[in-house]
C-alpha cells in the first residue's frame, strides 16, 4: 500500500465518521425528515461516501465513532462548510434552522448558545464572507 492510499483511507474513514456523526444528530428524534434526508443525499455526494456506505451508515449510523473536532477553530470551519452547504441547497426557514442547531450541538456547540451562533453562520455565509472572516466574526460576536 502506497503512502497515498493510506491518506485517501484516512480521509475516507473522517468523512464517514463525520456524516455518520451527522445521521445520528439527524436521527436524535427517531425520524429524519424529508429535508435532512435531502441534505444527508447531497452531503454523502459532497463527502465522497459511495452509495453501499452510505446505506450502511444510514443503516447502523452507531457503529461509527463520533469525531468531533479537538479544537475550536476546527469545529467552526465545520459550521461553516456546513452553513454554506445549507445556504447553497436553499434550505431555509424552520427546517433550515432546525437542522442547523441540531448540527451546531452535535459539533459540540453549547445549545443555550446554537441559536445566536447559526443565526450569525447564516448572516455571514449570506453575506458571503471567507473562511477566515467567519472565524474571526464568530470568536467575537459578543464583543
Amino acid at each position: 500500500m502506497s503512502f497515498s492510499d493510506l491518506f485517501d483511507s484516512g480521509f475516507k474513514k473522517r468523512n464517514e465518521s463525520h456524516f455518520a456523526s451527522i445521521v445520528r444528530v439527524a436521527m436524535e428524534n427517531g425520524v429524519i425528515s424529508p429535508e435532512e434526508q435531502a441534505f444527508l443525499d447531497r452531503l454523502a455526494q459532497r463527502l465522497e461516501i459511495g452509495e453501499n456506505d452510505y446505506k450502511t451508515i444510514l443503516q447502523n449510523y452507531n457503529s461509527h465513532p463520533i469525531n468531533p473536532p479537538a479544537s475550536y477553530d476546527l469545529r467552526l470551519e465545520r459550521l461553516y462548510d456546513l452553513v454554506r452547504m445549507v445556504h447553497v441547497d436553499k434550505i431555509q426557514g424552520d427546517s433550515e434552522h432546525t437542522l442547523l442547531n441540531k448540527i451546531a450541538v452535535g459539533l459540540g456547540f453549547h445549545a443555550v448558545n446554537v441559536k445566536y451562533i447559526i443565526d450569525k453562520a447564516l448572516t455571514l455565509v449570506n453575506n458571503g464572507v471567507d473562511l477566515d472572516d467567519f472565524i474571526d466574526q464568530i470568536k467575537n460576536m459578543n464583543r
